[in-house]
This record gives structure tokens, sequence and C-alpha cells, in this order.
């Protein structure tokens, strides 16, 4: 916690990051996010034995103190004073013009339909606590190799995948993602070549994280050069917002999918895996799909550029449908989370 606490802020990130030489742009990023997972992949152990020992309280008192220990280090931010600013009109003007631009509202589609097709099984982590047994400690562990993995997907990126390009990364990713769906299928059908149910679901969850941050740094990369010079800080907050608002939205559809096929607790208990089937089939189907899409997403930087270059360059159309799709993802996912906490069990769920 205390290691990701400072690296969150998107603002200085981004203009920091458009200072570096270009040939070794994206460097800056990849240790800032390597840092960040770091201080997930060490929270995530630690916070697991504070559980156990001491109960929730104790978690959610160093969620909410523990932060606040970083505050004195602000001062120690770089910061140019009496400078000109824009006003918010005309920083939003800016940020209009920019969204309308084909090198903009493309590969933000792209981010867009991609996390939306993330799909997950939202039953998944109750068939390993009902079928297989799984205990907390278990799934918590689970958790812990996933953040581990992470870290290392983040760090592989840095210093290998950088050289790849951004839609080879996403191919490949997508192609290793269906591979693991398919793992899950064996899973359930009890094969798991010789190995305990336990790890084999751990290579299964932990290396789906860890294609995860190989895929992650690429669009924060794409990101900082999409920013337009002087809104570095609020055209990179919109274009992680239109990444964020898909993300939540994707386990607010595996919410709705759950109510498709009889996935409950006492299903499962009776030994009707059918619907954990199907749901896990579809699921699979989907992730899979967005490999259609890659297509939107630039290469490099290059080709960045030659969209910029291009006569169809500008299109209201394309940016008011980012925006829309932004607002849509959060007022839908606000409302499925509203309904899971007040009227547990809506969508079907167990």
């Amino acid at each position: 916690m205390l290691c990701r606490s400072p690296l969150g802020f998107g603002t200085p990130q981004a203009e920091k990051a458009k200072l570096e030489p270009e040939g070794s742009r994206g460097h800056l990023q990849s240790t800032c996010y390597a840092c960040r997972f770091f201080g997930l992949m060490v929270a995530a152990p630690l916070s697991t034995v504070c559980y156990s020992r001491y109960g929730p309280f104790t978690v959610v008192f160093l969620l909410a103190c523990i932060p606040m220990t970083v505050q004195p280090l602000i001062y120690y931010f770089g910061e140019e004073r009496n400078v000109f600013k824009q006003t918010a009109r005309d920083s939003c003007k800016e940020i209009w013009s920019t969204v309308c631009s084909r090198a903009v509202w493309q590969p933000l589609g792209f981010v867009w339909i991609y996390n939306i097709l993330q799909v997950s099984n939202g039953a998944w982590r109750q068939f390993l606590k009902t079928v297989l047994g799984f205990s907390a400690n278990q799934i918590n562990a689970l958790l812990i190799a996933s953040y581990v993995l992470l870290y290392l997907g983040t760090m592989m990126y840095k210093f290998y995948f950088i050289r790849w390009s951004w839609r080879r990364i996403y191919v490949v990713g997508i192609l290793m993602n269906g591979f693991f769906s398919v793992l899950q299928l064996f899973l359930i059908f009890g094969t798991t070549f010789g190995m305990s149910p336990f790890w084999f679901a751990l290579g299964d969850d932990a290396f789906a994280e860890f294609i995860y941050g190989i895929q992650f740094l690429p669009i924060t990369i794409m990101f900082v050069h999409l920013c337009p010079p002087g809104s570095e800080g609020a055209s990179y907050a919109l274009f992680t917002s239109v990444h964020n608002a898909a993300l939540q939205l994707a386990p607010a559809i595996s919410t709705r999918l759950l109510s498709v096929w009889d996935v409950s607790e006492d299903a499962m208990e009776s030994g009707d895996l059918s619907g954990m089937i199907k749901l896990t089939c579809l699921t699979s189907a989907v992730q899979l799909s967005a490999v259609l899409f890659v297509g939107l997403l630039p290469r490099n930087k290059r080709d960045l550029d030659e969209l910029h270059d291009d006569g169809r360059t500008t299109s209201r159309a394309g940016g008011f449908v980012v925006l829309a799709a932004v607002f849509v993802s959060i007022g839908y996912s606000a409302v499925v989370g509203l309904l899971n906490i007040v009227k547990p069990g809506w969508a079907g769920e167990s």
C-alpha cells in the first residue's frame, strides 16, 4: 500500500512521460506502474495475514490511515508557480477537439470494446468454493499469486515486450487468454493431468493476470502519445476514464449473465454443472472475439502519426460516441453495483 499510494496520480506521470526522449519513450511509465503493481504484490499477503489474525476492522483501518503517511512527500514535488492556466471552458474545448480526432477516437474505441469483451465467469469463485472445496486461504493465495504475476508481466514488458508492436501484443495475449479459458473447462470436467485442483486453478488464474500486466502498459503509453501539449493531465484523465469505465462495465455484464443458466450454489451442490460449462464457453467466446477488433489499434506511434495526417482526421460523431460510451458505462456499472448491495441475488446469482 505504501509503495503504490504516491504513484496513482495520472497528471504528473503523463506530463513527465511527454518529456522522455523518443528512443526511451515508455520506460518511465513502465517503471511507475511496475512500482504500483509491486505495491499490490506486497500488500496482498500483508492484508491476508491482517484479516486472518485481526479481522476486517484492522484492514479497513489501515486502508484509511496508511495512505495519509505519504502526504508529507508531496512537498518534494516540483511545481511551477504563477504560470498561465487555461480556463475550464477552454480546456473542455481542447479536449473535445482532441476526442474528435480519428487518431484519438479510433484507438479509444478499441480500448473500450476490448475491455467490455473481457467478460469473466461470475460464478467461478463460487465453483472453486462449493465444488472443489477451496478454503478462504486458498482463494486468497490465488489473489496473491495473481498480483505477483501481474508485477512480473509488467517487468517483462519493460525489458522485453516493449519492442513488440501494440497489435502483436494484444493478438498473442487474446489467444493465450483463450487457451487458459479452455483450461477452466478441463478443471470443471475434473481433468487436471495429475495436478491438484488448487495448483491447476492457480496457474489458470495467475497467468491471466500475467497477460494483463503485459497488455496494460502499451495502452497507457499510447494514451500519453495522444495527449495534446498543455492539457496532458486532463486528456490523460479522460483517456484512462474510457479504459476504467469499460473495465467496470465488464463485471456488470458478468453479473447479468449469471441469470442465463442455473449456476447457483444449490445447483453446484447437487452436481449440476451444465450451466457452469455453458457460461464458461460463452464468456470464453466473448473474450476471444476481441481479436476481431485489433485492427482498430495502431501498431505503434508511427501509425498514430499517420492517423493524424489522414484526411478523415476529424469526426464529431466519433468523439460523441466515445464520450457517450464513458458516461453510459459509468452509469450502468453504478446501477448494477448499487443493486448488488441493496438487493443481493437480483441477477440470479447465489
